[in-house]
C-alpha cells in the first residue's frame, strides 16, 4: 500500500516547492514592483459548464440566481447546471450510479459513501489532478491531519476536503453564570467538583437537575464526555503510540461511568435522561431547572438572546471543561464536516472541474466565499465589520446570496458567521479553541473488511449501550466491570481492534 503514500507525499513536496517559490498558496498573478496586481495583465478564465447534484436545506432552498454563482464564474469561468434529488440524496446517488448517469460533480453526505463508490471506480481520484490544483496542493500541506482524514482506505482522495465551516458543530460546556454568582459558587474544575456543586444547586433548587443533556439516547452524551477522561466512546488510534484503543473497556471510561452513576443516584441528572428530548431540555434550561450543559456552542445565543428579554440577569456562559482525569480539561473535537464535492470518473471534464474548484483553496477564494464580494454583504464601520441592513442574520445571507450553501465553499472563514453573534458568543469561540482535544482520524476500511467490521461493530455497540446503561442506572454493579470487559472481548472487540489497527497502519 505504498502507491497512495507516494502520491500524497509527492503532492506535499510539490506544495513545498510552490510555497517556497511563490510565497503564496494562490495562483500567481502579475504584480508590479510594489506587489500590486497589474490591471493591464488579465488572464481569461476558460468557460465551462458542469452538471452538479446538490443536497439543499429547506431554510435556504437552491436558487439559480444566487449572486454567489456569479462570483464563482467571475473567478473560475465555471457555471453549473444544478440538479436536485427527487427524494433522499442517497437514493438519487444510488440511481445515478446504477444507471451510469452520474453528473460531473456530486455532493456526498457522508464521506464514507463517497469513499465506497470511489473504490468501486465511480469517482475520480482527486490526487491524480495535482498538476492543475496548486492551491489545493499547498492547502494539504497546511492541514496535514485533514489531508490524512480525507483519504480512503486505498490511499486515494475522492471528496474535496474542507476546513472552517465545521466550527458550527463545536461542542462546549456551558453554565448559568448568573445563578453561580448569585449563590457564591465557582465552576467545577473537575468531575468531583461537578458533583459537589451539583449537590449544592440541588439543595438550593430542589426541583432542578443541575446537569442535563438531550443526547442520552444511545449514550450520545458519552461521545462528548469521554474527552475529559482521555478516551473515546469507541475505537480510535492513540496519537502517541499509534495503537488502536477501544475506550469503553478502559479504566478511564470506567471512572466516567462511575461519575454518571453517582449523578444518577444523587438526582443531579434527569431520571429519564435516556429519553429526555430537546423540548424538555430547552424548558429545563429556560426555567432554572438545569444549570450546566454540554452541547453545541450555538446554544449560548439560542438561550441568551430570548431569555434576557424577560430576565436580564440570565446568562449562559462558556465553562472550562471539568477534568475527568488530570490533564484533560478539553472538549470533544466535533468541529469537522464529513460532506463535500466529488467528481465522476466518467466525466469528460474532471480536469476542468477540479481546476475550477482549486480556486476555492486560495486565500482569495476563502475570503470571497466567506464574506462575499467587496461590501455587497458586509460593510465596515468604525473598524468593525457588520452585515448590511438588508440582511437580518446569517440564515438570511445564505437564503439571499447562496454563500455558505452546499457546493459554494471548501475553505471557510467562520468569523463571517460570528459577526451577528453576541459578544458572549464570540468570546466563547475564542475560549473554546484553547480547550480542543486531539483530532482523531477515523479508520478507513477496504471493501473486503467492511462486511466483517459492520457485523462486529453492531454487536459490540449493542453490548456497550445495553451494559453501560445498566451500570449508570445501578442495575448492574460496577464490581462486574471486569466481567463486562470479558464479555466485550468475547463478542469480538479484540478482532475488531485488530482489523482497525490494520486500517490505521495503511495510513502510515
Amino acid at each position: 500500500m505504498k502507491k497512495w503514500t507516494t502520491t500524497l507525499g509527492s503532492l506535499l513536496i510539490s506544495a513545498s516547492m510552490l510555497v517556497g517559490c511563490s510565497g503564496t498558496t494562490s495562483t500567481p498573478t502579475a504584480t508590479d514592483a510594489g506587489g500590486t496586481t497589474n490591471p493591464a495583465v488579465k488572464t481569461e478564465k476558460p468557460k465551462n459548464t458542469f452538471t452538479m447534484l446538490l443536497e439543499v436545506h429547506p431554510n435556504w432552498p437552491y436558487n439559480k440566481d444566487w449572486v454567489v454563482w456569479k462570483w464563482i464564474e467571475e473567478k473560475t469561468g465555471a457555471t453549473f447546471n444544478v440538479q436536485l434529488p427527487s427524494g433522499e440524496l442517497k437514493d438519487t446517488i444510488n440511481l445515478n450510479v446504477a444507471s451510469g448517469n452520474m453528473p460531473d460533480i456530486t455532493f456526498f453526505n457522508p464521506r464514507a459513501d463517497a469513499d465506497k463508490f470511489g473504490q468501486q471506480g465511480v469517482l475520480a481520484n482527486i490526487l491524480d489532478y495535482k498538476d492543475v490544483m496548486p492551491n489545493l496542493t499547498a492547502w494539504l500541506k497546511k492541514y496535514p491531519d485533514i489531508a490524512k482524514a480525507a483519504l480512503a482506505a486505498d490511499g486515494k482522495m475522492y471528496m474535496l476536503p474542507n476546513e472552517g465551516f465545521g466550527e458550527t458543530n463545536r461542542v462546549i460546556w456551558m453554565y448559568r453564570e448568573d445563578i453561580f454568582k448569585k449563590n457564591g459558587l465557582k465552576p467545577p474544575a473537575n468531575y468531583e467538583e461537578l458533583i459537589t456543586v451539583g449537590k449544592k444547586l440541588k439543595e438550593l433548587y430542589p426541583n432542578s437537575y443541575p446537569f442535563s443533556f438531550r443526547s442520552g439516547a444511545n449514550l450520545g452524551i458519552l461521545n462528548f464526555a469521554t474527552a475529559q477522561f482521555g478516551t473515546m466512546n469507541g475505537l480510535f488510534q492513540d496519537e502517541k503510540t499509534g495503537k488502536v484503543r477501544y475506550g469503553p473497556i478502559e479504566n478511564e471510561y470506567k471512572k466516567m461511568i462511575e461519575f454518571f452513576q453517582r449523578m444518577q443516584k444523587e438526582g443531579l441528572i434527569p431520571p429519564d435522561w435516556l429519553t429526555f428530548n430537546v423540548q424538555q431540555w430547552q424548558n429545563a434550561v429556560s426555567n432554572d431547572q438545569t444549570f450546566m450543559i454540554l452541547d453545541y456552542i450555538g446554544r449560548l445565543d439560542l438561550f441568551n438572546i430570548p431569555m434576557k428579554k424577560t430576565n436580564p440577569s440570565f446568562n449562559l456562559a462558556f465553562m472550562p471543561p471539568p477534568e475527568g482525569v488530570p490533564g484533560f480539561s478539553v472538549n470533544p473535537y466535533t468541529h469537522i464536516l464529513e460532506t463535500g464535492m466529488t467528481f465522476s470518473s466518467k466525466s469528460k471534464k474532471v480536469k476542468e472541474a477540479l481546476q475550477a474548484f482549486d480556486w476555492f483553496y486560495s486565500e482569495e477564494g476563502k475570503e470571497l466565499l466567506s464574506w462575499g464580494k467587496g461590501d455587497e454583504v458586509y460593510i465596515t464601520e468604525n473598524g468593525q465589520k457588520k452585515l448590511r441592513p438588508e440582511y437580518l442574520d446569517i440564515t438570511d445571507v445564505r437564503k439571499k446570496t447562496g454563500l455558505a450553501t452546499n457546493g459554494t465553499y471548501t475553505w471557510f472563514n467562520y468569523d463571517a458567521h460570528l459577526i451577528p453573534a453576541t459578544q458572549e458568543q464570540r468570546n466563547a469561540y475564542d475560549l473554546a479553541r484553547k480547550h480542543d482535544s486531539v483530532y482523531h482520524v477515523r479508520p478507513q476500511y477496504i471493501e473486503s473488511e467492511l462486511s466483517n467490521v459492520s457485523l462486529l461493530q453492531a454487536a459490540v455497540d449493542k453490548h456497550r449501550n445495553e451494559q453501560i446503561t445498566k451500570f449508570i442506572l445501578g442495575q448492574r454493579s460496577m464490581d462486574e466491570w471486569d466481567q463486562y470487559v470479558a464479555e466485550a472481548k468475547k463478542i469480538g472487540v479484540d478482532e475488531l481492534m485488530k482489523i482497525t489497527q490494520t486500517a490505521y497502519d495503511r495510513l502510515k
